[in-house]
């Protein structure tokens, strides 16, 4: 990694780097794609691939109806309504 790609990299993004912050960037960058070689290099012949990277599963709460049918006072409040539904003025032709 090189200033010149940092420069590139800034002109793209539309940002305004000082000579430190374009340092500061080169050597992040290079630390992050040394890192990543270093997890390519690694062998995981025989691992299987992950959902998540725990196996603790989402507990979840029991289904019950925990509120009563309110939608014929709704519809009533709605300026148009049609058989269970609101009207809406068209908005595509």
């Amino acid at each position: 990694m090189d200033k010149s790609i940092i420069e590139n990299i800034a002109q793209l993004a539309r940002l305004q780097l000082t000579e430190n912050e374009r340092e500061e960037a080169t050597t992040s960058i290079g630390n992050i794609l040394s890192l990543i070689d270093q997890l390519q290099s690694i062998d995981t012949t025989g691992i299987e691939p992950l959902a998540h990277a725990t196996s603790s599963s989402q507990r979840l709460r029991e289904d019950l109806v925990t509120e009563t049918d309110q939608s014929e006072t709704l519809l009533a409040l709605a300026p148009m309504a049609e058989e269970g539904m609101f009207l809406v003025p068209k908005v595509i032709d």
